[in-house]
């Protein structure tokens, strides 16, 4: 396998595509093998954790044979999982003898690094029983050196932190609409509590209510008529533009610590005229400077 090392501190072989349909993680112990499970799945993989090696064919077939969204599988694999298995390297071996095309992701650091890692938690290494932890980490090395040879992708995360490795897991096999932002502007009513999931909480109740124009009562803030009402008040513009303004301004940086949803909650008294009209504008807004935006109504109906 030819490798090219690259200025991150990686060493990379080929380059990984979006479509990647099988993923294998190894790596040594305190590496960041958990981090690389959690940031495939943002990036909508089936993660299957401590895998036993002996299960590692059977896995993949069934992912094959399931289809839909466990056709992009990644299973994890180290140590703990030696009483099945020792040859971790023959397994994937056998994966692509089998005609799986599995990417191999090894997950490495300095040994300093990692007795630090260990030593911050208070936790002893896998396999260092009575001895030290460079004693462990010296026994997985080996171990663990043809698989390493195998991979596809070595990460050496020594001078990572856990957003920056989650990023670059991101950026080799999620594929930009993967890691884009989502966005989900929530319409609600006060008079039925808070959205528990909310992150930024808006309160439309400044405006004039159409409950009060009797005929726009029996309508929503989703039709024109009550739409156009709500919207037209004064200060109606400047509030959705400012919170427009404000989410544009806080996504780029929900992005680089990992979030991959965002919830904008609307509320008005009952979620039914002017939360659903700010919701649905302010939705429509953010899709208009190029943000992942849908507007939901929750309480839209329960009067």
């Amino acid at each position: 396998m030819s490798e090219a090392r690259t200025a991150g501190g990686y060493v990379e072989g080929g380059t990984a595509e979006s479509d990647t349909t099988l993923v294998v993680v190894t790596g040594l112990s305190g590496g960041g093998r958990s981090t690389v499970a959690r940031a495939l799945e943002n990036v909508g993989y089936y993660v299957v954790d401590n895998l036993p090696q002996a299960l590692m064919l059977d896995m993949a077939e069934l992912a094959m044979k399931a289809g839909g969204a466990a056709r992009r599988t990644a299973m994890v694999l180290d140590v703990r999982s030696r009483a099945f298995s020792t040859d971790l390297a023959g397994a994937i071996r056998e994966l692509k003898d089998r005609g799986f095309s599995p990417r191999v992701v090894f997950v490495d650091a300095d040994d300093e690094v990692l007795i630090r890692r260990f030593e911050s938690v208070r936790r002893s290494h896998p396999l260092q029983g009575e001895g030290r932890l460079a004693d462990g980490i010296a026994v997985e090395r080996a171990l663990l050196e043809e698989a390493r040879d195998q991979a596809d992708v070595i990460i050496d995360t020594s001078h990572l932190n856990v957003n920056q490795l989650r990023r670059r897991v991101e950026e080799l096999f999620g594929g930009e609409d993967a890691r884009r932002l989502r966005l989900t502007v929530l319409s609600f009513g006060f008079k039925y509590g808070l959205p528990p999931d909310a992150d930024f909480v808006l309160d439309a109740r400044f405006l004039p209510n159409p409950y009060w124009v009797p005929e726009l009562r029996e309508h929503t803030g989703r039709e024109p008529a009550v739409s156009a009402y709500v919207l037209g008040q004064e200060g109606a513009d400047t509030f959705v533009a400012s919170y427009a303004d404000l989410v544009n301004a806080t996504t780029a940086g929900f992005e680089r610590e990992g979030k991959r949803y965002l919830t904008v909650a609307v509320g008005c008294t009952g979620g039914k005229h002017r939360s659903v009209a700010i919701a649905e504008e302010l939705a429509e807004r953010l899709r208009q400077s190029g943000l992942a935006a849908n507007a939901q109504h929750r309480d839209l109906g329960r009067e």
